[in-house]
């Protein structure tokens, strides 16, 4: 018989963005309620730009945020300066939000690896965005780690997605979370399908929230399309770790409206039907629905926010392409602190070609 374990979940808003049940207090601020959807505007515009840039050649694989705006934009906006994040390929909203450059959004994907070097003091010990499954769980541990020997009162912050939970990594991450008490928040982005393989073929577990409990820590759910749910538990999440209360899991139900990536064509392996109900169901027209409900956003704030972040987003692209291009030497010199004298003359033999052919070039 399989074993049952009781989680809680979080909404307020319904998908046509009428309330279910009483707002938190945090909630009666418009003008946090504004900037969030703002905030997931531009994330998505962004998004689409991106997708553009891809199918033009000018950056390289990119993995979409659409329909999941929510829960990066929640996080980014919570977390304070001195807090890490800890990333993985799909947190666009939480980087920009904690103030990552879209141009170097755009060199990080464009295979530029001065894209994560950041320019904005408050996210200079961020991580880049984590490729491999499911390891920046354990590199977040590390950094909470770090944070409860020096007696810091900050919190590390790291995402996945569904997929995720199913390997080793994230569950020693949990844990070691657990047994050493970190002051870590694990968010899991549940957007359904973990590349073409659908969520209920992946885990047998009714939830993935409950695999918290194994490891002893917190563990609960939250519709991941409500911004309003998002952002409450998140926030309960970091200030519990802040307080030296221990680290929690919060599992956010989204879907995935894109492709997995611009590498990706979801249409072989999902329905039409399916794509159709999640549209309905989507973060951004909810927020933005609940905000016209309340007078709180209107045709004319929403025309002039669209302008203002089309001409950010254009500025950005330009300041992209126009960025040199990175010393030949560069692939070379930042594998190693130091460069190995074995492997001088290879890496002599190889700047001498590069040149050689950048002359023939020219």
């Amino acid at each position: 018989m399989p074993l049952t374990i009781k989680v809680p979940y979080t909404r307020y808003l319904a998908p046509d963005g009428t309330l279910q049940g009483s707002l938190p207090a945090w909630a009666d601020d418009p003008a946090l309620l504004c900037r969030l959807y703002k905030q997931m505007r531009l994330t998505r515009l962004f998004d689409q730009k991106a997708i553009a840039l891809q199918r033009t050649g000018r950056i390289g694989t990119y993995a979409s945020t659409l329909g999941q705006e929510a829960i990066g934009v929640a996080i980014g906006e919570l977390m304070q300066a001195d807090d890490v994040l800890v990333p993985y390929y799909r947190d666009t909203a939480a980087q920009l939000r904690r103030g990552v450059r879209m141009e170097e959004i755009l060199l990080y994907w464009g295979g530029d690896e001065r894209g994560c070097a950041y320019a904005d003091p408050a996210v200079q010990e961020d991580f880049p965005p984590c490729v491999p499954i499911a390891t920046q769980a354990l590199h977040a541990c590390g950094v909470a780690s770090a944070f409860k020997i020096r007696g810091e009162h900050r919190v590390a912050v790291t995402t996945c997605g569904d997929g995720a939970t199913s390997k080793g990594d994230f569950l020693e991450a949990l844990n070691v979370a657990g047994a050493w008490h970190l002051p870590v928040v694990f968010v899991v982005n549940n957007n359904q399908w973990a590349i073409s393989v659908p969520r209920a073929m992946q885990c047998a577990a009714p939830t993935l929230a409950q695999k918290a409990a194994g490891a002893g820590i917190a563990g609960e759910q939250v519709d991941g399309n409500d911004m309003f749910a998002v952002y409450d538990r998140v926030q309960a999440a970091l200030e519990r770790a802040r307080r030296g209360k221990g680290p929690t899991l919060i599992e956010c139900l989204s879907y995935r409206l894109s492709d997995h990536t611009t590498a990706d064509d979801a249409s072989r392996y999902r329905s039409e039907a399916e794509l159709k109900q999640a549209w309905a169901e989507e973060p951004l027209k909810r927020l933005q629905s609940f905000l016209v409900q309340h007078r709180l956003w209107d045709e004319s704030h929403e025309q002039a926010w669209l302008s203002e972040a089309q001409t950010r987003i254009q500025a950005a692209v330009t300041a992209y392409e126009a960025t040199a291009a990175q010393a030949p030497a560069d692939p070379l010199d930042y594998v190693y602190a130091q460069w190995p004298s074995a492997l001088a003359e290879q890496r002599a033999q190889w700047l001498e070609r590069v040149s050689h052919t950048r002359t023939q070039e020219g």
